[in-house]
């Protein structure tokens, strides 16, 4: 089964949310469809950076899986910027 995540670069946190309530709830969203095989937060060139993998069979799902996710995320952040990616093989490569 093809590996995919989505990474989303993180903006303002909405009023009265601890940052680390963003990744659970973003993991959450993911679990609700596939399994999560796991997550992360990190700094990349002074933005919060957060990313959730998860495993499914098709592109088509992932994305909406993807979906999901940022607008899970956008109720409690500002989504910067977002990509949804699959991995071929060492690589992951954007999906649609």
């Amino acid at each position: 089964m093809p590996s995919y995540r989505v990474t989303i670069t993180i903006g303002r946190l909405a009023p009265g949310v601890k940052p680390d309530e963003v990744l659970p709830a973003a993991a959450e969203a993911a679990a609700e469809f596939a399994t999560v095989e796991a997550s992360d937060v990190s700094v990349v060139r002074g933005a919060a950076r957060i990313t959730v993998r998860f495993a499914e069979d098709d592109d088509e799902i992932a994305l909406a899986i993807g979906g999901q996710v940022v607008a899970r995320t956008s109720a409690l952040a500002e989504p910067v910027a977002w990509a949804i990616t699959v991995r071929e093989g060492g690589r992951w490569y954007p999906v649609g």
